[in-house]
């Protein structure tokens, strides 16, 4: 209870600090996750039907997938140095592992009877890829993009090391300060922005699929 009085008792003496870091921790997860889907998923389009193109593309997403977000902002450090850039390449990686596998994945598993059918249509394969392939992959992009989108919230908390800003400050602060109402108001916000994200994908991804469910039902 203690704890809880004095993080009410910081977040009411300085909104402006908190709404601040808020802001900055959105920007940089909204930035970072948009880059990293505007790679992943043409990437995943262009290399889903060309097989060595794929398992390519998805051992590079395995191997991202294994380093830490810590080494990956330590390794921007030298080259790009410390703010909001370096923070922003940082996650837009780590945005691209599930957007890219999933993208993949659900492309390649698209119902080989919609695809001759498309092809006995005269479609081109970009037109197949737009038209038949992306929403018949739609729900497992939409999982992909709903695990990059929580990961790269929590890391961002990550950004406060290089100097990016977010909610990762208030934490580190209240940890340098021995301030602990200022460190659980950082954490428990960076929580709560996690959580939110997870349940927001999950009420658009459950209402894309009841979308494709209407639409796969033959009419009376």
């Amino acid at each position: 209870m203690e704890a809880l009085s004095g993080a009410a008792a910081w977040l009411g003496a300085h909104p402006g600090t908190f709404l601040a870091a808020v802001g900055d921790h959105l920007l940089l997860s909204l930035v970072g996750l948009g880059i990293g889907i505007a790679i992943a998923l043409p990437l995943g389009i262009a290399v889903a039907q060309r097989p060595r193109l794929a398992e390519a593309a998805i051992a590079l997403a395995g191997a991202l997938r294994t380093i830490p977000s810590l080494a990956v902002l330590a390794a921007l450090l030298p080259l790009l140095g410390v703010g909001f850039t370096p923070s922003v390449i940082a996650l837009a990686l780590l945005a691209l592992p599930p957007v890219l596998v999933n993208t993949v994945t659900g492309l390649r598993g698209a119902d080989p009877a919609a695809l001759e059918a498309a092809r006995g249509l005269g479609m081109t394969p970009l037109q197949r890829a737009l038209r038949v392939e992306l929403p018949l992959a739609a729900p497992l992009v939409f999982a992909g993009l709903r695990i990059a989108a929580v990961q790269v919230v929590s890391a961002a908390a990550l950004a406060t090391f290089i100097g990016g800003g977010g909610l990762g400050d208030l934490v580190t602060q209240g940890l340098a300060l021995l301030d602990t109402g200022r460190m659980l108001v950082g954490a428990v916000a960076i929580a709560l922005l996690a959580l939110g994200t997870e349940a927001g994908f999950g009420l658009l991804e459950r209402r894309q699929q009841r979308i494709a469910g209407g639409r796969e039902r033959p009419e009376a």
